[in-house]
């Protein structure tokens, strides 16, 4: 029977599925598995951060806004790809690159998201409970970041896919461990099962980390009601 689809270029779902349980099952996968997520939650935790410590500094402070805002947006502008190679020279090959990678890419969403969230609190809301008596900690801590919650958790829910694509990105240029390496090698040895199990495997950690972020998202915003 004349098969239509080459395996070598795309492989078969039967060989995948069984070099996805070998991975596991050798535990060959799992070095690299936690080179990759350590850096990855690692991005994420320093990203998140630091996108929504800057994101408040600017919405609190207006000259300070004027300031800087136009500065991110020109960084944001900048093809992060492009300056991987940097990274690689600047920080080594070790996992301090791929933090970094990640650590952008995080930073850029948490801070959009986070300062829309910010911009968005109802000042009539503010000025009520400044009348009330409220002091500027009790301002922040029950009307600002409650109101920005569901901003806050979506930047958090996209620096993840963000986060893990930075460091696959960043071990994909250049590094000896790490889930991108394994693609990388499979891809040099014209592996395309190895790469395919490899993204599979990838896809299982987007996956568990989404669902965390989700649980998260649900116990936090227990009040809000879904309009669909």
């Amino acid at each position: 029977m004349l098969e239509v689809i080459d395996p070598f270029f795309v492989s078969r779902p039967s060989a995948i599925i069984l070099d996805f349980i070998l991975l596991f099952t050798s535990k060959d996968i799992f070095p690299h598995l936690g080179v990759t997520l350590y850096a990855t939650l690692l991005g994420l935790a320093l990203g998140s951060v630091s996108g929504l410590v800057l994101a408040f500094m600017l919405g609190k402070f207006r000259p300070l806004e004027k300031v800087l805002d136009p500065v991110i947006f020109a960084l944001y502008g900048i093809p992060k790809l492009a300056l991987g190679p940097l990274f690689i020279l600047w920080f080594g090959l070790g996992i301090e690159s791929k933090v970094v990678l990640s650590f952008i890419w995080v930073f850029f969403v948490m801070y959009f998201n986070a300062y829309g969230g910010f911009k968005d609190v109802d000042y009539r809301l503010i000025n009520s409970i400044r009348l009330m008596g409220a002091s500027e900690f009790q301002v922040i801590t029950k009307v600002i970041f409650p109101s920005s919650l569901p901003w806050i958790l979506t930047g958090l829910k996209s620096g993840v896919g963000v986060a893990l694509l930075g460091t696959i990105v960043g071990e994909y240029i250049g590094s000896s461990v790490g889930l991108g390496n394994m693609v990388m090698y499979a891809g040099n040895m014209f592996n395309t099962t190895r790469v395919f199990s490899s993204i599979l495997a990838m896809t299982l950690i987007m996956i568990i980390l989404n669902e965390l972020v989700r649980l998260l998202e649900s116990r936090v915003l227990r009040w809000r009601t879904n309009s669909f």
